[in-house]
């Protein structure tokens, strides 16, 4: 499935904005430049839940970037509500039990496709410590991604300065999608991780997550055609 991904179905637009007015305005824009929609928690808190489903339906492939992470029932009950509104994707926390729960929830040949939550790639070395962890940042990320493979997860978030080190461990078929995404000389903002475009393609990420370097661009359908030619110098420069 990765191989066969088209440039613009690699560039996933995060609608990180506050209500359905405002979602509708940028899909208005940016919607023919893109090939995934993400709706996260602002989006999705603000009256936006209802746009997967709206969205899935007229065909768009949606990214329901909500990061379960429960009991097992739980997720696995929210695994299969969000697989009902024919969302493509779906982030879990990357906890072995958490995944293990959202894969056996959704069965052998699911439709939407489940990612599991690394390493967010606004934290850094000394923030994971600050939050108890006693390994790098790194070294957590491929523990949960070899955690993830063990529980025939199809897909991880993470940042794409690990997806060529992830690429050499988890091999062809794991699906890499990474946030932290930047134009060169922009600005980072919360983000500690960046890579550029082209780079993080290059280095064997599948689908990039870009909120404002879009959204927040004085003209985002521009921003979002730069995106898609820079993926496509990344996967030239991939062979």
């Amino acid at each position: 499935m990765r191989g066969n991904l088209s440039a613009k179905d690699r560039l996933a637009v995060a609608l990180d904005v506050t209500g359905r007015d405002a979602a509708m305005r940028m899909l208005d824009l940016v919607s023919d430049e893109v090939g995934v929609i993400k709706i996260g928690h602002r989006l999705a808190y603000s009256g936006g839940f209802g746009l997967i489903e709206e969205l899935a339906k007229a065909g768009k492939q949606v990214f329901a970037d909500l990061k379960l992470l429960d009991i097992d029932q739980t997720v696995a009950e929210g695994a299969r509500s969000v697989a009902a509104t024919g969302a493509a994707y779906l982030t879990v926390h990357a906890y072995p039990k958490a995944m293990h729960a959202a894969v056996e929830a959704l069965g052998a040949d699911p439709t939407m496709r489940l990612l599991g939550v690394t390493v967010l790639t606004s934290m850094d070395d000394e923030d994971l410590q600050e939050a108890g962890y006693a390994v790098p940042a790194d070294q957590l990320v491929m523990t949960r991604a070899l955690q993830a493979q063990q529980a025939s997860m199809p897909g991880l978030i993470c940042s794409a300065l690990e997806a060529s080190s992830l690429r050499a461990a988890l091999g062809p078929n794991m699906l890499l999608v990474t946030p932290g995404i930047r134009f060169a000389g922009g600005e980072a903002g919360d983000q500690k991780r960046v890579v550029t475009p082209q780079k993080a393609i290059a280095d064997g990420a599948d689908i990039l997550v870009m909120g404002r370097p879009i959204t927040a661009a004085d003209d985002p359908r521009a921003a979002a055609r730069r995106a898609v030619e820079e993926i496509e110098a990344g996967l030239a420069e991939r062979g």
